[in-house]
């Protein structure tokens, strides 16, 4: 029995030491020789069957073999565990040493930029920045600038009505309205009015059913034509370059008199005639006027006392001329490789 329980330890050992590689063949070694259905156990378990002057000298001898095995599974347990973790520290190891990986960042819209630098160019000019409701009321939308209810503009199929009275606004120019009637009466105003505006226009190349806009307006005593003039050739010459040409053409807008178109000379060809500007040389860029008397009365302003002047431009425009893009659709489409150019 002694030699059976010597082999046993030895091959066990010698197995512990040399054949196994990780902790799962570690594992079924211990059962082998040490589970409740193991070798050693056995063993144990058959000892009623000695006499009982041999039943205490071998359950000594089988105590401390099954002792001497736990120790060096013990052993070799704490041996691979090291391994192992070694192993995947090594695997795992980074390289502090590295340049970091730089997450890729986005930009602003096109839009946006070119919204920007007129907003950059007007607060410069002493212009403020006023905002209002994309929902706006008929009032405001219409009647307060001098649209009465039988003018075309008003038609159910040029305005995106919610009701009788509620629209989405058509243009800006209700936050003119709306700024004349939250100042005292007849007071200096200086602003602008950016926003998206909608409209039932086809999308096409150059039209969208929503779009942006920068609509100001100026009120003060002695304002004139020449004022209205001069900041707009500024502004302009600001947007594009100081070497472009501005000229004023004689137009009508309910909401202002006189009325003027503003031409620029083409970006694209400098005057010479091309097909953007059909061969005349002229690009239409914003309509223009002296704020009509019947604006100023309607919101508490006397035209006796002071004067002033608006105007509108659309920011889509602008910024196809300065980009040199020919399809307003682009704009909208969110498509990564055109936005990735700006």
């Amino acid at each position: 029995m002694r030699e059976k329980i010597e082999k046993l330890k030895q091959d066990a050992a010698k197995a512990i030491r040399e054949k196994v590689a990780n902790l799962g063949e570690l594992n079924d070694i211990r059962v082998k020789y040490l589970g409740k259905k193991g070798e050693l156990t056995a063993i144990l378990r058959g000892m009623s069957q000695l006499s009982a002057e041999d039943r205490p000298k071998i359950g000594k001898i089988v105590n401390e073999a099954r002792a001497q095995l736990e120790a060096l599974i013990q052993e070799k347990n704490e041996q691979l565990k090291a391994r192992e973790l070694a192993d995947k520290l090594s695997s795992e190891r980074i390289d502090v040493t590295l340049p970091g990986r730089q997450r890729p960042l986005g930009h602003l819209h096109p839009l946006t930029l070119t919204l920007n630098r007129i907003k950059e160019i007007f607060l410069n000019m002493g212009f403020s920045v006023e905002e209002g409701p994309e929902i706006e009321k008929d009032y405001f939308n219409f009647e307060a600038l001098n649209l009465p209810k039988d003018h075309p503009a008003r038609d159910m199929q040029d305005s995106f009505y919610i009701t009788e009275d509620i629209l989405m606004r058509t243009q800006t120019s209700p936050v003119q309205a709306r700024t004349m009637q939250s100042h005292e009466p007849n007071s200096p105003i200086r602003m602008i009015a950016p926003g998206r505006v909608y409209r039932r226009d086809d999308y096409d190349a150059t039209h969208s059913p929503m779009f942006t806009q920068v609509e100001g307006l100026v009120i003060d005593k002695g304002i004139s034509f020449a004022d209205l003039k001069g900041t707009l050739e500024t502004a302009l010459r600001q947007i594009f370059n100081d070497k472009v040409g501005v000229r004023f053409r004689p137009s009508f807008f309910p909401f202002t008199e006189p009325s003027t178109e503003v031409d620029i000379s083409c970006v694209m060809c400098h005057g010479e005639g091309c097909r953007v500007c059909k061969g005349t040389g002229w690009l239409e860029i914003l309509g223009a006027g002296m704020v009509h008397p019947h604006v100023l009365e309607m919101s508490g302003y006397d035209p006796a006392k002071v004067s002033g002047f608006a105007f509108g431009l659309g920011v889509e425009r602008i910024a196809m001329l300065s980009y040199g893009v020919d399809d307003l659709r682009l704009f909208y489409d969110n498509d990564v490789r055109f936005l990735r150019q700006f």
